[in-house]
């Protein structure tokens, strides 16, 4: 990535460092309902996108890491996947245009399960180092939109009180942290920070000058 964009990292692993915070303060005062261990890898089958933000972060971290044969072998992996999402996508789409709740279709997509490309074949994350913010709370209570949304293999109980974690106030910052960026690398594409790219998009696009719309 030609473009320096390391102090936009830093308030981002700013961000994440307090998530990660919150989830150990969690997992200490409930260390029976929190189930989250090694090689528990329910969270990376479900379907989420990315911030502007996050997803340069991975891309950046994921060149950083891997290179040769073994990169190659998981951005073809991660192509794979990008085509299940967006054929997924495209029948969402396709049956709210003939009518279909809107509600109703995304709590379907949320029932989906989709092989993250960054899960290796030992159960493991090549990347949890750098793992998104979503991936870090998967384990805890989380609210989205006045919906609250728990693991399925933790023991907290739907509908009993428990500490939250406001996903919207995280989703706000990090469309913020997008939009400053977007400013100050001086892009034509000023609606870029509304873009959600999923993780496999995240690896295989070539985030550079062009695509980011930088004005020459």
């Amino acid at each position: 990535m030609a473009l320096d964009l390391k102090e936009h990292f830093v308030k981002y692993e700013a961000l994440v460092h307090m998530v990660d915070s919150v989830f150990e303060r969690v997992k200490k005062e409930y260390p029976k309902e929190v189930f989250c261990r090694k090689k528990c890898s329910d969270c990376c089958y479900a379907i989420f996108d990315l911030t502007l933000i996050e997803a340069l972060y991975l891309n950046d971290k994921f060149l950083k890491k891997f290179s040769g044969m073994e990169k190659n072998s998981l951005i073809e992996i991660a192509d794979k996947t990008d085509r299940v999402l967006v054929k997924m996508k495209r029948n969402a789409y396709r049956e709210v245009k003939n009518g279909a709740e809107q509600l109703e279709i995304v709590a379907k997509m949320s029932q989906e399960r989709v092989r993250c490309p960054l899960l290796g074949k030992d159960d493991l994350c090549v990347m949890y180092e750098h793992r998104p913010i979503t991936c870090r709370v998967y384990g805890i209570p989380t609210s989205t939109e006045g919906s609250s949304h728990i693991c399925g293999r933790t023991n907290f109980k739907q509908g009993e009180p428990y500490p939250t974690l406001n996903m919207d106030k995280l989703y706000s910052q990090l469309q913020l942290f997008s939009v400053q960026l977007i400013k100050d690398i001086n892009s034509e594409q000023i609606k870029m920070h509304e873009m959600l790219i999923p993780v496999s998009m995240a690896m295989i696009t070539q985030f550079n000058e062009e695509y980011l719309g930088v004005k020459k």
